[in-house]
């Protein structure tokens, strides 16, 4: 404890990250019945973690996640980044474009003419263009068009921005995408990176500067798993089955999560020990 105590002092969060052990102890069968939740005690120094609001926008086309949403984001989202504003640790804004282009604290780590090769060089320019596109002699593979398409395509262009419960502030980072927040926290030293937002199994998993993404950069991505949401069925959204299996999924493979009570816990008592 007094260990802990003086790391805090020094500009240390306690947290406990959570993960799924795809294993047993000894003796235990290797099935998963038995598989169970292992949670482990790190001291991370504040000035190498930051906290992600990802895609936390004002918008979403489904009436009931957008009422999720709205709970969350101004329930939960908004107390938590206030009070690691409060303490001192970093929040980064990963709102995706055009939301990030339109914003004065876009870091602009990377200008238009030396944005990164995006495949190794001699890679073969596989599949096709028009495959990809789904035009031209594969124009039958794409997926039917929607009416609504339309409408969200030009909200997404025109009208898309922060929710104003969690916009940034003062010098907050904005980042447009996975590369620019790799550069963003190489510059800062970030090696830890918490993140809040949406959708669950969208965004958070999908984006190149989500979860996984940046795990495989060599990160340690940690999901504060009671401020996020994810986009359900008609099938899975009485019980969030969706949200549920895919925190889980993350759990199981490198990502932590950690809740935001616990978070704010260690936020509270580094602050107290100023």
């Amino acid at each position: 404890m007094e260990r802990e105590q003086t790391a805090r002092k020094d500009g240390v969060l306690h947290v406990r990250p959570r993960y799924f052990r795809l294993y047993t102890d000894p003796g235990v069968e290797l099935a998963e019945e038995n598989f169970r939740y292992r949670e482990l005690d790190w001291a991370i120094p504040l000035q190498r973690a930051a906290l992600i609001s990802l895609d936390v926008w004002d918008f979403h086309f489904a009436r009931d996640t957008l009422e999720r949403i709205e709970e969350i984001t101004v329930g939960r989202i908004a107390p938590l980044v206030e009070a690691c504003r409060t303490a001192g640790l970093q929040v980064i804004h990963a709102p995706a474009g055009p939301v990030a282009q339109k914003q004065a604290n876009w870091v602009k780590l990377i200008p238009e003419e030396g944005k990164p090769q995006p495949v190794w060089p001699g890679s073969p320019d596989w599949p096709p263009a028009e495959f990809r596109r789904k035009q031209g002699s594969y124009a039958e593979y794409a997926r039917p068009d929607e009416p609504q398409d339309a409408e969200r395509n030009r909200h997404r262009e025109e009208k898309r921005d922060f929710h104003p419960a969690v916009r940034p502030v003062g010098d907050e980072a904005v980042v447009l995408d996975g590369e620019e927040l790799h550069r963003l926290c190489h510059r800062r030293g970030i090696l830890f990176l918490f993140y809040v937002g949406f959708n669950t199994n969208a965004c958070i998993v999908m984006r190149d500067y989500g979860t996984f993404a940046m795990h495989a950069r060599g990160y340690e991505a940690i999901l504060v798993r009671d401020r996020t949401t994810g986009m359900e069925t008609h099938e899975t959204v009485g019980e969030l089955t969706c949200t549920r299996g895919q925190i889980a999924t993350l759990e199981q493979f490198g990502i932590y999560t950690v809740t935001a009570g616990h978070l704010g816990e260690a936020l509270a008592e580094r602050e107290s020990l100023k």
